[in-house]
């Protein structure tokens, strides 16, 4: 009789666990991370008004069904979209992840919503720069589905931003000839730019932009980016157009704004290049026009504004930190460009050297803070690396000539330096500023 009692007590009590357990579990459910309120220009268009209505119906999908993997999937992809649209990384990103990491422990979730969750997660990792973990999750892509376009732009991106160049290049080879499309196009026109082909690039990346719907997020980045190239080519009127035509089909589109500004900048107006930078910077939080107008104040002598402007991008680069969003090298160039802390800009850029060793991005970095350092056997160390792919950036250029000047090969270093400002006579920084001198002296002394 005791044995029967214990029996029924144990069996309440499991019951009663198990209860208890369900409605934990239940009200301790991760909530689904809330859509942010669009501000600014890009709060007025229709587009934002269907995006509300989409998330909402996924939202409301999700709130009857935890188990809906399909939703989940299509929420955190919205969510990837709305950081590229709005510029709130800190915000977006790790939701979209959390949504995405859902999805990834359904053991029920279907083959293929378990690869398009594999693929947005190394998209998401690529965003937030763990460039090692969007490798691995690639190849785990890869391992369930080889036969799809998306998982080698995953690929071809982590291997380029690691400096697995070569890799990069089979597998942007790889991607355009499954889907040749505004992404594998992309691809291969920024592998074409850094090997030296910027006519090839400039090629590619004009199929890009004609392969996009005017109007999307995605193909006004395309011809923005084109924008870009034909800035490097020296044709700032070609650009001008490009920027202007993406403002026509966009009219929010920020980063065309701030491409304008740049053009101004070059021409030497800077008011309207502030004006510009403003309105792009008054539209989303990209700290890149936030670099810029510090530099801009700072020229025109207000430094108390571009010491604010500066104030506000570095709590923003702690921000997106304190997000999972490495951001070594942009706080590396924010020392080096904004403070003249080469200190503090060579702790960052070596915390990103020691993930990426073989990038050139990261080397020509630590090149300029070495230069400014005076240390100029170091600074080529790390050009030699920068400088593997045998990239015709101006600005790498032009830092390479001054090097090998200083390091006593004076007639050597002068061609790289004229052929620097042959390819973009407007270089205006600190290491440009230092060629055009060298340039002038040398001249005098004819």
């Amino acid at each position: 009789m005791k044995r029967e009692i214990l029996y029924t007590l144990t069996i309440i009590l499991l019951v009663a666990a198990a209860a208890t357990a369900f409605v934990y579990n239940r009200n301790h459910e991760k909530p689904i991370p809330p859509l942010k309120q669009r501000q600014g220009p890009i709060s007025t268009s229709s587009e934002w008004l269907n995006t509300k209505a989409a998330i909402e119906g996924l939202q409301y999908k999700i709130r009857r069904d935890k188990g809906d993997t399909q939703s989940k999937l299509l929420l955190a992809l919205a969510y990837m979209q709305e950081a590229r649209v709005t510029g709130e990384h800190p915000y977006y990103y790790p939701a979209a992840l959390d949504l995405i990491d859902e999805v990834l422990d359904r053991k029920n979730a279907a083959p293929e919503v378990r690869y398009e969750a594999t693929i947005a997660k190394g998209m998401i990792q690529l965003s937030l720069h763990k460039f090692k973990e969007a490798l691995e999750t690639g190849k785990q892509a890869q391992a369930l589905n080889a036969k799809r376009a998306s998982v080698y732009g995953v690929l071809c991106d982590a291997n380029l931003e690691l400096g697995n160049y070569n890799e990069a290049i089979k597998m942007a080879d790889k991607m355009v000839s499954i889907r040749p499309d505004l992404m594998s196009y992309a691809r291969i026109s920024y592998l074409r730019e850094i090997h030296g082909d910027l006519d090839g690039a400039i090629k590619a990346m004009e199929l890009a932009a004609r392969a996009g719907y005017p109007g999307l997020e995605q193909t006004s980045w395309a011809m923005y980016t084109l924008g870009g190239l034909y800035e490097k080519k020296g044709d700032l009127k070609l650009a001008a157009l490009t920027y202007q035509q993406i403002l026509r089909e966009r009219p929010s589109y920020a980063f065309a704004k701030g491409g304008l500004g740049r053009l101004q900048a070059k021409q030497g107006n800077t008011r309207e290049a502030i004006k510009l930078y403003s309105e792009a910077a008054n539209t989303i939080p990209e700290f890149s026009f936030q670099q810029e107008l510090a530099r801009l104040y700072h020229k025109t002598g207000e430094h108390k504004k571009a010491k604010t402007i500066t104030k506000e991008l570095l709590a923003g680069f702690e921000e997106d930190q304190e997000a999972g969003h490495d951001m070594n090298l942009e706080l590396a160039h924010a020392y080096m460009d904004l403070e003249q802390n080469y200190d503090e800009a060579l702790t960052f850029a070596m915390k990103e050297y020691k993930k990426r060793p073989a990038n050139i991005d990261v080397n020509k970095t630590l090149a300029a803070i070495y230069y400014h350092k005076g240390n100029y056997k170091k600074a080529n160390s790390y050009l030699k690396k920068a400088t593997i792919t045998n990239s015709q950036d101006p600005g790498l250029l032009c830092l390479n000539g001054l090097v090998s000047y200083k390091l006593g090969h004076k007639a050597a270093g002068e061609k790289l330096v004229q052929h620097s400002f042959s390819l973009n006579p407007f270089m205006d920084d600190a290491i440009a500023n230092e060629a055009k001198s060298l340039l002038r002296k040398s001249y005098s002394k004819l």
